[in-house]
């Protein structure tokens, strides 16, 4: 009997009813029922992506928050500041300040963007991977039908094979080679140090008749 490994998002071979449906009647139909935020939260593919997240955008996210404090300074100083200040020099704070507040939405809205990118691009990869060891567990133990918690209504404890999962991700990751650290940067060769001038030959002296 062919076998079908169905998911609502990652998966996504076959519908659960259409699935159940396209079984005979009297076949023993083994069905597993798998948690797929469980497996992107606890797994270590996933703390892995979400690890890599934060530290290529935290120093960004900082760095724009800091220009959020200073843009509230400056704007709390001209509000204090205003009443002695003379007309020109409030429209030029005000024209600053402007155009600071413009620098950081564009600055935050780049943020934005590339964060969404990165995210999608991790989330497609790990997806990738929970997907292969989903259908690898479900062929070696002889599964004809798995299914996400959010396609399920009801399920005993007994169905859930996302234990199961986990523990084989937590044998991959474990048994995958080390990143090979990066080659550390020669040391540049000592400069030679200029050869030392030769001294200049002693007059030679006359000769005596």
């Amino acid at each position: 009997m062919k076998r079908v490994i169905s998911s609502m998002w990652w998966i996504g071979l076959i519908a659960a009813g259409s699935a159940l449906g396209a079984l005979p009647a009297s076949a023993e139909t083994k069905i597993g029922v798998v948690d797929p935020a469980r497996l992107l939260e606890d797994s270590p593919q996933g703390k892995a992506a979400s690890e890599s997240m934060r530290a290529e955008f935290a120093p960004r996210q900082r760095t724009l928050q800091a220009q959020e404090q200073a843009l509230k300074a400056r704007q709390e100083k001209l509000q204090k500041d205003g009443a002695t200040m003379t007309d020109d020099q409030r429209v030029r704070a005000e024209k600053e300040l402007r155009d600071a507040a413009r620098d950081l939405e564009r600055a935050r809205g780049e943020f934005n963007d590339d964060a969404t990118a990165k995210r999608n691009e991790e989330m497609s990869r790990l997806q990738k991977t929970l997907g292969e060891e989903v259908r690898s567990y479900a062929k070696a133990q002889n599964y004809d039908l798995i299914l996400t918690g959010e396609s399920v209504v009801y399920a005993a404890p007994a169905y859930d094979i996302t234990p199961a999962i986990l523990a084989a991700l937590q044998a991959r990751s474990a048994a995958a080679p080390a990143t090979p650290a990066a080659p550390a940067t020669p040391a540049a060769p000592a400069t030679p140090a200029p050869p030392a001038a030769a001294k200049p030959a002693p007059p030679a002296k006359p000769e005596k008749h």
